[in-house]
């Protein structure tokens, strides 16, 4: 069995702008993996593990870029709008997982 490497916070800040650019190239993400020699599983725990790093800008739904920094008004109607979906889509499924008979 092949002793695991540890990469330095260096070299992953480097393999992560890496990424970043093949994501920009359109590859998936088994392509970038293989592409920086690690996992799936290790790509996706560097990314968590640094949330911080500047990324693509989030686009809002009205194609506004969203800076993350919503006012406390602007995050309540985001949550607001956010809770109305997720009800619309819960009775969207359950109608729908019934009229399957996948519902009993």
């Amino acid at each position: 069995m092949a002793k695991k490497k540890r990469h330095t916070a260096a070299e992953i800040a480097t393999k992560l702008q890496q990424a970043d650019a093949l994501t920009a190239e359109g590859r998936t993400q088994s392509e970038i993996a293989q592409a920086l020699g690690i996992s799936i599983m290790t790509f996706h725990r560097w990314r968590k593990a640094q949330p911080q790093r500047a990324r693509s800008v989030a686009v809002s739904p009205a194609g506004e870029p969203m800076n993350g920094a919503l006012s406390e008004s602007e995050r309540q109607n985001r949550i607001a709008e956010l809770q109305l979906e997720n009800t619309r889509l819960r009775k969207l499924t359950a109608v729908r997982l019934s009229a399957e008979g996948s519902w009993n």
